[in-house]
């Protein structure tokens, strides 16, 4: 296939958003498909490459980690995973991701590894599935693969509201665990009790910590994202040989962490980011099999994608924002 003109959404500087233009694709490599983008879903990664806060940006870029879209015929997703290598414990030095450097989905067409393509779950719309591939991946691979979640378990979801803190809430309620959550919005608490959440707790209350340990006598898993000085607080819920997981560092630096609670509680702390090739294949299974629902919380089309990019940068979603790529 000839290299040829298509549209997409391009970014060109920092502190900007992307802007419909017109792209010249490559000729299509050995063992490389062409997907016809249908959907595509923002993470936090996107916003923050905007901002110039990711290293190694080089303009022009076509960010989107997220796709669904159509393959010989067939509705597909993509596996945003590029070289993790053979050790499933952790990402090899050449390990990226889909939509920066290598072009993503915010465009009419994306050129990925064949090896990358999956069949869609059929339960899900296209815009649906576009919402479950990184953020999917990265909060199975934080409740099961790490945090070995069991059924029963007292779970603490820390944030709920973003992509990856939704799905892992999802996850750990499908596995038979007592999910609680936070927030520092009670309209995203709200809608975690409306799901089934077993208790939340607004962590810009005075002393939050203290009611939700009260609340739920302590947890086996706690599902972390901030980082900072609320990490501490973290550190107080844990019961006796608890797993700490924690997948982003929003808030900055660890403070006040007395790590007398952690080696008397025998309580374990894991980083986590991404996830394997299998955690992929485990998580589609798992969805599968659960008939799991990603959470979303706007659908727009790419002409509107400012307004997309702006409810990240609010934090104000609930679920994941989609963009309907089109002509």
């Amino acid at each position: 296939m000839e290299k040829r003109s298509i549209k997409a959404l391009v970014l060109k500087a920092f502190n900007t958003y992307p802007a419909i233009g017109e792209l010249e694709l490559p000729a299509l490599n050995e063992g490389m498909a062409e997907i016809e983008v249908k959907a595509v879903a923002l993470n936090r990664r996107d916003f923050y490459i905007t901002q110039g806060l990711y290293p190694g940006v080089e303009f022009p870029v076509v960010l989107g980690s997220d796709v669904s879209g159509i393959y010989n015929d067939k509705e597909v997703i993509l596996n945003p995973n590029i070289n993790w290598g053979a050790n499933e414990a952790v990402q090899s030095d050449a390990y990226h991701i889909l939509g920066m450097p290598s072009w993503g989905g915010m465009a009419q067409y994306v050129q990925v590894a064949k090896d990358r393509i999956y069949p869609k779950p059929a339960h899900l719309t296209l815009e649906e599935a576009s919402a479950l591939p990184l953020a999917g991946l990265t909060a199975f691979r934080a409740i099961k693969t790490k945090g070995n979640c069991k059924a029963g378990e007292k779970v603490l979801i820390n944030g709920i509201g973003g992509g990856v803190a939704t799905f892992a809430f999802q996850f750990a309620l499908a596995m038979g665990a007592e999910v609680y959550v936070t927030s520092g919005s009670d309209e995203k608490l709200n809608k975690a009790l409306q799901m089934g959440a077993k208790g939340t707790a607004n962590y810009k209350a005075e002393n939050w910590h203290k009611q939700l340990a009260k609340d739920s006598g302590g947890f086996d898993l706690i599902i972390d994202s901030a980082g900072g000085k609320g990490f501490a607080n973290l550190a107080k819920l844990c019961r006796p040989a608890a797993r700490v997981v924690f997948y982003g560092g929003t808030r900055g630096k660890i403070e006040g962490l007395s790590p007398q609670i952690l080696f008397w509680r025998q309580v374990t702390v894991m980083g986590t980011t991404m996830g394997s090739d299998k955690d992929f294949e485990d998580m589609l299974a798992f969805v599968n099999s659960h008939k799991i629902k990603p959470v979303i919380d706007s659908v727009l089309d790419w002409k509107e994608s400012n307004q997309a990019f702006e409810i990240l940068k609010a934090s104000s979603q609930m679920g994941k924002v989609v963009l309907r790529v089109g002509e």
